[in-house]
């Protein structure tokens, strides 16, 4: 019942901020409601602010007791949806599939793939010694077990 009403709240909430989208959503048998959110531009606090309410507000707790946490997506957190990759373009990504662990600069995403591109060395093909070459490989969605942004500092 409550887990209704919330994602009722949650999409209408979502519906007027379009830039927001949501990560993960879950409510404990404890009543403890957690929203991961993540957004074209970010997420700022005003933002998790305005979803919290958006929900809280209109739920009673004389009717249900429950606590509301909602968070933006870490930093540090594994992409989840395509979208998440989209706001990201021009950025390193570790990207690790089955076979592979490969970092590279995100430079296009389709609905179906992202495309990575690096520096590698590799040996001459005549004489001693290595060279530089551009890479380039597109890595379909399907195929990407995790995929995290590099942050420098």
């Amino acid at each position: 019942m409550l887990k209704d009403k919330v994602t009722s709240l949650l999409n209408k909430a979502l519906e007027e901020h379009p830039s927001l989208f949501l990560i993960d959503f879950t409510v404990g048998g404890d009543n403890t409601i957690r929203i991961v959110l993540d957004g074209d531009e970010g997420v700022n606090l005003q933002d998790c602010m305005n979803i919290s309410r958006a929900i809280e507000h209109n739920l009673d707790r004389e009717e249900e007791d429950f606590s509301l946490e909602v968070t933006s997506a870490g930093a540090a957190s594994p992409l989840q949806l395509p979208r998440q990759y989209k706001k990201n373009i021009g950025r390193k990504l570790k990207v690790r599939t089955g076979e592979e662990e490969l970092e590279g600069n995100l430079i296009q995403t389709s609905e179906d793939s992202i495309t990575l591109e690096w520096k590698a060395r590799e040996p001459k093909s005549v004489g001693k010694g290595k060279v530089t070459v551009q890479k380039k490989r597109d890595i379909p969605f399907s195929e990407i077990h995790e995929a995290k942004v590099i942050l420098k500092f």
